[in-house]
């Protein structure tokens, strides 16, 4: 490759499918832009010219250099810090050959350096030891992605992605969270005044809305006689449901709740890179229901959950952030949070799942402070649900899904073990 006298020589392998023509019998090349290059995908195009932005040195939080050798599922997180903060961080730019996306804010990929820029040094919030055990986790479970973020301030510590596509759902993931949506439910029911912690909350084999019948997962035993610490611990579906018609809940006072309490659905988070900031919709009829319990239209991603955790423990919201807003004076979202009450019965119900129930065999061993709630979403044309599960440990909130991959204990949970392991 050459530039302006510059010139580098470009490595690298790829494989081509051959094919005989359907009706000459020759051998053809099975098209794709990957034969060209590995890195291309449809309407990509490969350039050389002076960056567009310096390079930057990202560092964690305790100045330790991040490096997509070492943290290789932050090789996308990397280049979109570059993009945005290269001409920030007090770089200057090098000649370099990149894979241009055609995707809306999708950053280059760098593939060669011919002529060496000069990196700023970028400062992030990532803890290396969270993200080192974060990138070791996920690579246990396909499809899977995992944040970590300090509940005392919004810093996210770790974000890690396994996925074949390289996108970083951990950030802009919009999925059925399944039953880790029960911490916000929980406390809608517990703000409106509809139950509390020790109030009742009955599970039965069945409920119906509107005509349509939710079940529990099989093998759950009911209990007309539950609390809602005892449908919250053991994941109850059917006891959520029922209590989503008491006065005074409207078909939008889950909206209300994730929004105005936790911050979501808002569209105002400023992390740093790009993310989605989860969605609530105000429904009726049958999603109404299946909203309560993670279903329906309500979609989230780890970052989302690992926020409602961070704001279900301390009752404050503070939203994630990946880079100090000093650095380019944006301003974080802000929510009224929750009610100290609220808070400490949303933390004691997370700490018996954690210990006495579906969270139990995930988190066995883990010191400290601890609690969890675990999720499996059930996904149209997909035999298996995703696994949901978020928890904490002391100052540290995790969340993780695992796409395909069944109950949020069976590798969602193990994933936010490790990372909160990492933590202390």
């Amino acid at each position: 490759m050459s530039y302006d006298g510059a010139s580098e020589p470009l490595t690298y392998r790829s494989t081509l499918t051959v094919v005989r023509g359907a009706t000459t019998g020759r051998a053809l090349v099975d098209w794709d832009p990957s034969v060209v290059h590995p890195r291309l995908k449809d309407g990509d195009t490969l350039v050389t010219e002076e960056s567009a932005s310096p390079p930057i040195q990202a560092v964690g939080r305790d100045g330790t250099v991040l490096t997509k050798e070492e943290y290789p599922s932050l090789g996308p997180v990397l280049d979109t810090l570059r993009q945005k903060y290269g001409d920030k961080a007090g770089g200057e730019p090098g000649v370099e050959l990149v894979v241009r996306h055609t995707a809306d804010g999708a950053a280059d990929t760098p593939l060669l350096t011919l002529a060496e820029g000069e990196p700023g040094r970028l400062r992030t919030t990532l803890s290396p030891s969270v993200q080192a055990a974060a990138e070791r986790a996920v690579k246990k479970y396909a499809e899977s992605s995992v944040v970590a973020v300090k509940p005392s301030t919004g810093e996210v510590l770790a974000v890690a992605n396994n996925r074949a596509d390289g996108f970083n759902a951990a950030f802009q993931g919009k999925v059925a969270p399944g039953s880790t949506m029960k911490i916000i439910t929980a406390a809608m029911l517990i703000d409106n005044g509809v139950t509390s912690m020790n109030g009742p909350a009955p599970c039965p084999d069945t409920a119906t809305w509107q005509s349509q019948t939710f079940k529990n997962l099989t093998g759950m035993d009911p209990n007309e006689s539950a609390t809602l610490a005892d449908s919250f611990l053991r994941s109850c579906n059917t006891a959520f449901i029922k209590l989503i018609d008491e006065e005074p809940l409207t078909d939008a006072s889950l909206t209300a709740e994730a929004r105005q309490r936790f911050g979501l659905g808002r569209d105002d988070w400023q992390t740093g890179i790009p993310s989605f900031d989860g969605s609530v919709p105000a429904v009726a009829g049958p999603d109404r229901a299946a909203g309560a319990i993670g279903q329906g239209q309500v979609q989230m991603n780890p970052l989302n959950m690992a926020s409602v955790t961070a704001t279900a423990i301390t009752g404050v919201f503070r939203q994630p952030y990946l880079v100090s807003p000093d650095l380019d004076g944006r301003r974080l979202a802000t929510a009224e949070g929750l009610a100290p009450g609220t808070a400490a019965q949303l933390k004691q119900m997370m700490r018996l799942t954690a210990t006495r129930g579906t969270g139990q065999e995930a988190m066995a061993g883990l010191g400290g402070d601890i609690g969890a709630k675990t999720g499996s979403a059930e996904v149209d044309g997909q035999e298996v649900s995703d696994s949901w599960f978020t928890g904490f440990r002391d100052d540290l909130a995790a969340a993780a899904m695992a796409q395909g991959a069944g109950h949020g204990g069976d590798a969602a949970g193990p994933i936010v073990a490790d990372v909160l392991r990492a933590g202390g």
